[in-house]
C-alpha cells in the first residue's frame, strides 16, 4: 500500500511539475500520468507473482512497451497520453524521492568511504566514453558527421 501512495504521490507532483514548467493542462496530462502509474502498478504485481526473483523495472518496461506497440488495443491513444509528459516533470519527483531514501542509508553509504569514489567515476567515465563512441559509429554510418 504504501508503494502504490507513493507511485500516485510522484503522478500528483509531476502532473503539476509539468503544468507549472511546460504549461500542459492538468487534465490534458492526467491521462498520461494515470497510464503510467497504472503500468507501474502491474509490473510490480507481475513481478510479486513471478516464482523467480526480476527486477521490477523488467516488467515496468516490457508492460510499457506491450501497451504503445502497434498490435496492442488503443496503443495510440496511450502513446499520444504519455507524450504530453515531459520527461524532467516526471523525473525530478522520482530523482527527489530516490535521494531521500538514499538518505536513510547514510551509515552504510559512510562505511563505503572513498571507493565509492573511485568505483563512480571509473563507471560515469566508461559510461560517457561508450556513448560518445557509439554516437560517433551511428553519425559515421548516416554520414551525418
Amino acid at each position: 500500500m504504501n508503494q502504490i501512495l507513493t507511485i500516485f504521490i510522484i503522478g500528483f507532483i509531476a502532473l503539476i511539475g509539468n503544468w507549472i514548467g511546460y504549461k500542459v493542462p492538468i487534465m490534458e496530462s492526467l491521462p498520461g500520468i494515470l497510464l503510467l502509474a497504472v503500468i507501474t502498478l502491474i509490473g510490480m504485481g507481475f513481478t510479486r507473482i513471478l516464482p523467480f526473483k526480476s527486477p521490477v523495472i523488467v516488467w515496468i518496461s516490457l508492460f510499457a512497451m506491450l501497451a504503445t506497440s502497434p498490435f496492442f488495443p488503443g496503443n495510440e491513444y496511450t502513446a499520444a497520453a504519455i507524450a504530453k509528459i515531459n520527461l524532467l516533470a516526471l523525473a525530478t519527483p522520482i530523482l527527489a524521492y530516490a535521494g531521500l531514501s538514499l538518505g536513510k542509508d547514510v551509515h552504510l553509504f559512510k562505511q563505503l568511504s572513498w571507493r565509492i569514489v573511485v568505483v563512480s567515476l571509473v563507471v560515469f567515465t566508461g559510461t560517457f566514453l561508450f556513448a560518445t563512441l557509439f554516437a560517433e559509429i551511428v553519425f559515421k554510418i548516416q554520414g551525418d558527421f
